[in-house]
């Protein structure tokens, strides 16, 4: 199993109210963590697109935030997480000519995730009047066979669909080397992850339950890859899991930190924003908020496989419980509420304890997910 790291842009009110320079510090703070991750042995780093989520995530440029780290780190992967191919919101030949500009940039380390947005204030945000969210699978489903196209073609046939059309038209830049990049599909749902995987598309679970909860899901995809009909150059048989870390040199000091975080708000502004996922019970309707973690609280999460926190030893032994579940890559969701010193020793720590004893592709190539069809 391999280790990433998920960044959002998360800038609080409570933040805010108190140093007018708060969002440009969040997002400052955050390319100085993957740029932590890429020294510490991580293998990825994912960056959200998100648009008019006010406090939960001002990442919305992405495509810049992860071109400047391609030249900030050296071994890292970098990915979209997501880039949005939705015609209403980017078109799809902008993305695939962002796709393979960071592709040239990182030198064959740029991952692409795409998605369909985060529900319905960023959708209605860009499509006004629609009453299905579902409306967005049918673009994503129109457009996403295109890439591949755009990308190897020497001049792109051109495309007239539904949504969105092109003459014939040559796409540049090419992506680096002879294949294309690895590309992904931000799944919410079990019926997504099958779906990504009769694709041959990496699946990005933004979205994770507990360990146990996840097992069938991930079996899911692993028996849908197995015949998979890709819609790129390659299989990309992936699946990632998301979940918060926090790791300190102790077990108190680590539930301490998480304590403090404010894990509560960044909880309640997701199912504020993301209305289209399944409400587990007890989760408040916004403006109530979750009450505040105690140290109970984290004990409990921490139990139930919700929350990867405590010492060097224990986060490895939580993290092995992704790597029997069947997760090819588990990724970080860092809290932002704790202070930039305890992020980055979280960082460091598993850096040097866990990924040594789980990492086995510790050089990073990319020719498990770069090589053509039949390679």
């Amino acid at each position: 199993m391999e280790f990433g790291l998920f960044v959002q842009g998360y800038v609080p009110a409570k933040r805010a109210q108190v140093d007018p320079e708060a969002e440009h510090k969040a997002l400052i703070e955050e390319t100085e963590y993957v740029i932590q991750a890429d020294k510490s042995g991580f293998k990825y780093a994912w960056a959200s697109e998100h648009h008019f989520l006010e406090e939960y995530s001002h990442l919305s440029a992405n495509d810049v935030f992860l071109g400047y780290l391609a030249h900030a780190t050296d071994r890292i992967h970098l990915g979209s997480g997501i880039f949005n191919p939705l015609a209403p919101v980017n078109h799809p030949v902008k993305v695939a000519e962002k796709v393979a500009m960071l592709d040239h940039l990182s030198e064959g380390r740029f991952e692409f995730g795409s998605g369909r947005g985060a529900g319905s204030h960023e959708i209605l945000g860009f499509m006004p009047g629609i009453t299905d969210m579902n409306h967005t699978k049918e673009i994503w489903e129109e457009t996403i066979s295109e890439f591949p196209k755009m990308w190897l073609q020497d001049e792109y046939v051109g495309f007239q669909g539904k949504h969105w059309s092109l003459p014939p038209r040559k796409i540049l830049p090419k992506p680096y080397g002879t294949s294309h990049p690895a590309m992904w599909y931000a799944a919410g749902s079990p019926s997504s992850y099958a779906m990504a995987g009769k694709k041959g598309l990496g699946v990005l679970g933004f979205s994770v339950q507990k360990v146990s909860d996840m097992e069938w899901v991930v079996e899911s995809y692993k028996s849908a890859v197995k015949d998979a009909e890709p819609i790129g150059d390659f299989v990309n048989d992936n699946v990632m899991v998301t979940s918060t870390a926090i790791c300190a040199e102790t077990h108190k000091k680590a539930v301490e930190i998480a304590v403090s975080g404010g894990l509560n708000y960044l909880q309640s502004l997701l199912f504020r924003y993301h209305d289209t996922f399944p409400r587990p019970e007890g989760i408040p309707e916004w403006p109530e908020l979750l009450p505040e973690y105690s140290e109970e609280i984290i004990e409990l999460l921490i139990a139930e496989e919700l929350m990867i926190c405590g010492d060097p030893d224990e986060v490895l032994t939580q993290c092995k419980r992704w790597e029997q579940a069947g997760a090819d890559q588990l990724s970080f969701g860092l809290p932002i509420g704790i202070s930039p010193e305890d992020t980055k020793n979280t960082i460091k720590l598993i850096g040097e304890h866990v990924i040594p004893k789980i990492d086995t592709d510790p050089v990073h190539r990319t020719s498990r997910f770069r090589q053509a069809a039949g390679a």
